[in-house]
């Protein structure tokens, strides 16, 4: 009977730790970006326009820009260090191509729980090369990924917002490569 609860109470408390932290998420995004909201207004001043921002304007914004197949470009603009014991990796994929395309169905891993899901961006991983740790993308109960999952194919010249949430390497540590199937490599600082 003991090896029977054994598993539900794991299952529970990954249940309530996932749970916390995506609260945590949801309650740090929800504030302003500056100490009088300057920041957030010019951000949605330029998407309200429809404007592509020039490359002064994106350039210290961006942890890294990696490439990938078919025009495809990953801008992460934050690695952030959430209270609840998770790095939330957040930024934009743009289709830098001439045509429509699709994430590949390889950016999902090769992990049977994840790929039943549907696409995502569930192969993601963290690497700490100094402590030689490699942090995977967190599931839910149920074996989602946490991450944007169901990505549409992506007009020419269009972006679409993106994000995943791993475990979070130890305090010392502030600086990751980003991993992601068919997309370049990049180290990126986690904040926080």
């Amino acid at each position: 009977m003991d090896i029977r609860l054994t598993p539900k109470a794991r299952k529970a408390t990954v249940a309530v730790t996932v749970a916390a932290g995506l609260a945590f998420s949801a309650v740090g995004c929800s504030g302003s970006d500056g100490e009088d909201g300057k920041a957030s207004a010019s951000a949605s001043a330029s998407r309200d326009t429809g404007s592509d921002p020039s490359v002064q304007e994106g350039a210290d914004e961006a942890l890294a820009e990696v490439k990938g197949e078919e025009g495809l470009i990953l801008k992460l603009t934050s690695a952030t260090r959430d209270a609840g014991g998770f790095v939330t990796v957040s930024g934009e994929l743009k289709n830098d191509g001439d045509k429509p395309a699709r994430v590949s169905v390889r950016t999902a891993g090769d992990e049977t729980e994840i790929i039943r899901h549907g696409s995502s961006l569930g192969g993601a991983t963290l690497v700490d090369s100094v402590k030689k740790k490699r942090y995977y993308v967190l599931r839910d109960t149920d074996g989602r990924p946490l991450t944007t999952t169901n990505m549409p194919r992506i007009k020419a010249g269009a972006s679409i917002p993106v994000f995943m949430q791993f475990p979070a390497p130890s305090a010392e540590t502030n600086k990751v490569t980003f991993q992601l199937p068919t997309f370049a490599s990049a180290t990126i600082s986690i904040s926080g």
